[in-house]
């Protein structure tokens, strides 16, 4: 493969490589140029190179912050025209950003129209709008004529401009940046000037400072938007010490009381980046798909201050759970990433931790001070010249007079004659007459013994590294008295909370609790009647079926159910079915087979313990916790042999258990000897030589056995004279007392 050359001197040459070798060679040129020149920061000034072109196009239009406005197309056709050579719109973007308060954090540009707002509205188009520089801005490029800093030629080479400004602010950690390169990104968050300077100046006064102690200066990002930081601190001192990290952002919220114990939920701070209208949508959107059981509703009265609304569902919704489930949710929780990757004073991109950040911009303030001086005594030495010169004129004024009226060459004349220098016999040739006032050497003098003073203070300043860090901690100062705390602009916006606690948010709380009788039938349809019937005997059932369980319960509940398998089934009472017809079959939820009954169904209370059993007369009790399955399959509990079937369910809140065999003999021992186990077989309960378990209940000693004897009427008998048949688990008991039903059944 042949590819020409782009060298100019070998132009019209052809010479061989690899297809790789060309491709990885332009590709490698391109990611360079994508780095460099569009992507990351300068560690320096903070800016990249469409910004720095932007400010320095404004400040060439004179857009200071105290002179008027100029349409933002003219700005934009400057910058294009003259310094980056890029689409239009892309400019135009980049200007609207520096202007919007609430994406940047000390906005460098001061706009005037529309410059779009948080709900993530567009600007106006360039034509309709204005724009000049605010005075952080200004102060970025304090110092840009007095040779602060490089130029270099623009891409066309008609003009120059700046490789860096002076940066009298420091930009990269107050506004932040972000950008995607080939191969790398950046990512960081704005900060609060005042704390910045603060870190400055204790990195001035020990270099050695630890991050540490620099992160005590500066706790945390200060986002224009405001918020909550709710990262726990050792989190934030890992990330400013290796550069790279995460930050967890909050909305801020309140509460207000309404009438009648109802309340809402105001959340007056949005995270930053985050457009209010779509967040809004977004909220909507989830009540809709029934994400958001907790809430009601969702308001926008924002004005110039964001003002979201939250109803509860019910006045029994905690705030703090409403606002947990938010944030879950919804952006109104975010992490915002940081990662330091910079371009550092010889363009060399590196991940760099907070005080190699701070480091790197006070050394480029020491070079900008050094060149500064430099540039002013270089003014100074060129003005006490010209001065010297004029008092020599004052001095000889009837001579320098007559040589430049009678002489040739009176330039050199002057310098022959007065022994001066070149620049000197110019200054006096170019003196207006005026000048010759007697008052006027007065006024060279005095000059003269000013500028002289401020030389020697200079020359001190080059020649003394102490004095140039203290002159730099003056300057620092001076801008922490500008736009520090004190000031409207500089207030901390970001509030610094503590890590938030995890809050689980309770299933009763999800769901509003309403009374519901369940019921099911002898075929396995059920459904859930609203409010808590007494009498449910005119209930309808279909043709064949009648009911079968009725139990009083309230839509937070879970409904434990038991087969004839020893498989326990769980369902939530706020899906059942409602009482319309004759329900839904209880198959068409729960993996029940077709083969298998349902042997007990019981409400679930927590803490609680089940006593099961199968017809062989062995069981055991079970922790109500360990009982609750999480999917429609259920959760097998009870092991059971050959012919045999769970036969009881039964809640533990009495302190005896009463067993009845299908020979017809009764065992009576305390709850307390049937052991606890979590899955099995279980223990003997009743011994038998032949049949097995006929019936079982569970009573309180003291208020002695019952069963319900036959007939119309209903009756029940209650014995309480049972020492003849209290024995130890496993035994084989006694026959019932005399009057026990023929049916074998307590009931």
């Amino acid at each position: 493969m042949s590819t020409k050359t782009s060298d100019p001197a070998n132009a019209g040459q052809i010479r061989e490589t690899r297809l790789a070798d060309a491709l990885s060679e332009r590709y490698l040129a391109y990611a360079m140029s994508t780095i460099m020149s569009r992507s990351l920061p300068d560690v320096r000034d903070g800016l990249k190179p469409v910004h720095r072109r932007l400010l320095y196009a404004m400040r060439q239009l004179k857009l200071d912050p105290a002179q008027g406005f100029k349409k933002c197309a003219r700005v934009v056709g400057d910058v294009i025209g003259k310094y980056h050579p890029h689409g239009d719109q892309s400019v135009y973007d980049a200007l609207v950003r520096l202007a919007q308060d609430f994406a940047v954090r000390y906005p460098l540009v001061d706009g005037q129209g529309n410059f779009g707002n948080i709900d993530g509205d567009n600007a106006a188009a360039m034509r309709y709008t204005e724009a000049r520089m605010t005075a952080v801005a200004a102060a970025l490029m304090n110092g840009l004529d007095e040779d602060a800093v490089d130029f270099r030629p623009t891409y066309d080479g008609e003009d120059h401009e700046p490789i860096v400004m002076p940066a009298a602010f420091p930009n990269l950690l107050a506004n932040g940046a972000a950008g995607i390169a080939v191969g790398m990104a950046t990512n960081i968050p704005p900060h609060n000037v005042g704390e910045l300077c603060a870190g400055l100046i204790k990195l001035i006064d020990n270099p050695d400072t630890s991050i540490a102690e620099l992160v005590r200066c500066v706790p945390g990002p200060d986002f224009p938007t405001g918020g909550v930081l709710v990262e726990p601190r050792e989190n934030i001192l890992e990330a400013y010490a290796t550069g790279r990290g995460s930050f967890r952002l909050r909305a801020k919220w309140e509460v207000e009381k309404l009438s009648h114990g109802l309340f809402q939920v105001v959340v007056t701070e949005i995270p930053y980046q985050v457009q209010k209208a779509k967040l809004v949508e977004r909220i909507a959107d989830l009540m809709v798909l029934k994400k958001l059981p907790l809430l009601a509703d969702v308001r926008d009265e924002s004005t110039d201050l964001i003002r979201l609304v939250f109803e509860p569902r019910t006045r029994a919704v905690e705030p703090e759970h409403l606002m947990e489930m938010l944030f879950k949710n919804t952006e109104l929780e975010i992490r915002f990433g940081l990662n330091m990757n910079v371009l550092d004073g010889d363009n060399t991109p590196r991940v760099m931790n907070l005080r190699e950040v701070l480091r790197a911009f006070l050394a480029h303030r020491q070079d900008v001070l050094i060149r500064r001086s430099n540039h002013r005594l270089a003014k100074i030495n060129h003005r006490l010249e010209v001065l010297d010169g004029y008092l020599v004129a004052y001095l000889n004024l009837d001579e320098v007079i007559r040589i430049i009226r009678f002489e040739d060459e009176p330039k050199v004349s002057l310098m022959t004659t007065f022994n001066l220098t070149e620049v000197q016999a110019d200054a006096i040739l170019n003196m207006r007459l005026r000048s010759l006032r007697k008052l006027e050497e007065m006024e060279i003098k005095n000059e003269h013994a000013k500028l002289t003073e401020e030389k020697e203070g200079l020359e001190a300043l080059l020649a003394s590294e102490t004095l140039r860090w203290e002159k730099i901690r003056d300057e620092v100062e001076e801008m922490r008295e500008k736009f520090g705390k004190k000031t409207a602009l500089g207030k901390r916006r970001t509030e610094i909370g503590d890590a938030p606690e995890e809050i689980e948010v309770p299933l009763e709380a999800l769901i509003e609790r309403e009374p519901i009788m369940v019921i099911c039938s002898k075929m396995g349809w059920i459904r859930a009647l609203k409010g808590h019937t007494a009498d449910t005997s005119d209930l309808k059932f279909k043709d064949g079926d009648e009911g079968r369980f009725a139990l009083k319960a309230f839509t937070t509940d879970k409904l434990l159910i038991m087969s004839t398998e020893g498989r326990c089934y769980t369902m939530s009472c706020d899906k059942l079915p409602g009482g319309r017809g004759h329900g839904e079959p209880i198959r068409l939820t729960i993996d029940l087979p077709q083969e298998h009954d349902i042997v007990a169904m019981v409400i679930h209370k927590p803490g609680r313990n089940l006593l099961v059993a199968s017809s062989a007369g062995r069981g055991f009790q079970v922790a109500e916790a360990d009982v609750v399955a999480q999917t429609k399959n259920g959760k097998q509990i009870l092991n059971l042999g050959k012919d045999e079937e769970a036969k009881i369910c039964l809640p533990v809140d009495q302190d005896h258990v009463a067993v009845l065999g299908e020979n017809r003999k009764l065992l009576i021992y305390p709850v307390a000897e049937v052991p606890e186990m979590t899955r099995g077989r279980g223990v003997i309960l009743q011994k038998y030589r032949q049949g097995g378990l006929a019936d079982l209940i569970l009573f309180n000693l003291e208020e002695g056995l019952s069963w319900t004897m036959g007939g119309s009427e209903g009756r029940t008998r209650t014995v309480t004279e049972l020492d003849e048949w209290i024995g130890k688990r496993a035994g084989a008991g006694r026959m019932p007392p005399t009057g026990f039903p023929r049916s074998n059944k307590f009931e």
